[in-house]
């Protein structure tokens, strides 16, 4: 491994002109990122963001308007081959063959890759993903765990050292979610860069070390998680009071107080500005005696509804 991105985009530009006239639609608007070597690389946005052209623009399956795209070192229309050797892409559609078996699957696939026989790894990489006991099962028999796992299996046939996943986990029960997300991070601890689109927010900040959101086609964010979150400056606490709430309390403190039950109110204000300590005070001196008292830090999902509310090219 070296310093130089796995993915470099620069000045992306996609125009989609209807067939018959009309108004063509921008859906990526210059957006230029790196995405560093061995990481976990997390692709955020609102549907309709551009998230997927993206994705589609570095598998080949999409014509850029403007702007270059790097792979591994190789630009996508200088060096197509060896740039989409360099990439891996599992599908948010589950798409392959019901009737030939998973150890087809795989050994067809690599055939499409051009791997000899003798250096295909159709059994290692079904042991990788826990399905080397169903190697000679019709794929149509496969549950829908075992299938999303064949498509991570079928991605890396051809050994890429990028791995993108488009919403691998959409639809599927929390147990499975959990083994794909063990699965990716072994991946990704074997030296693996993983690209992730995913609109289950906790995961991208528990697995990802860096996130980029794209809204209406451009780039608003760019940053390591940590320092994602930490843009939140807004934190919660809700208080259960003594008794009913008649005028709810206030002061220029609280960014918002709302009811939440006959005697329960919920009170967000700025951490950098009070405290907890503060705010249960200011709530005191208005006649009020705290029963129970629960805080939330705010999260991924309150920087990404807060970014992503603002109006385009706010």
């Amino acid at each position: 491994m070296t310093d130089q991105p796995a993915i470099v985009i620069r000045d992306l530009v996609k125009r989609y002109t209807p067939a018959k006239g009309g108004e063509a639609k921008l859906a990526l608007k210059g957006v230029s990122f790196d995405v560093p070597q061995g990481q976990i690389f997390g692709l955020l946005g609102p549907n309709g963001a551009g998230k997927s052209t993206l994705i589609n623009i570095l598998a080949g399956t999409v014509t850029k308007t403007s702007g270059t795209a790097e792979i591994w070192g190789f630009d996508i229309d200088k060096d197509r081959r060896n740039a989409k050797r360099a990439i891996g892409i599992v599908p948010q559609e589950i798409v392959f063959d019901p009737f030939f078996t998973p150890f087809e699957v795989l050994e067809n696939q690599g055939g499409y890759y051009g791997i000899s026989k003798p250096l295909r790894r159709s059994m290692e990489l079904l042991r990788d993903v826990h399905l080397a006991d169903k190697a000679n099962a019709t794929a149509r028999t496969l549950s829908g765990g075992m299938k999303r796992r064949l498509l991570v299996a079928k991605a890396m046939v051809h050994s890429p050292p990028v791995l993108v996943l488009d919403e691998p986990t959409a639809g599927v029960d929390v147990e499975l979610r959990r083994q794909l997300w063990q699965l990716v991070s072994e991946m990704n601890r074997e030296g693996v860069t993983v690209v992730l689109t995913t609109h289950y927010l906790e995961e991208a900040e528990a697995l990802c070390d860096r996130i980029a959101i794209i809204n209406h086609g451009e780039l608003i964010a760019d940053k390591p998680t940590r320092d994602l979150v930490g843009m939140a400056r807004e934190k919660l606490v809700v208080l259960t009071l003594d008794r009913d709430v008649g005028e709810m309390p206030s002061h220029p403190a609280f960014l918002k107080c709302e009811s939440k039950g006959e005697r329960v109110i919920e009170i967000t204000y700025d951490k950098d500005r009070s405290n907890a300590g503060e705010v249960m005070s200011l709530v005191q001196a208005q006649g009020y005696a705290i029963v129970d008292v629960t805080t939330r830090e705010a999260d991924l999902e309150d920087v990404f509804v807060k970014l992503t509310s603002e109006p385009a090219g706010a």
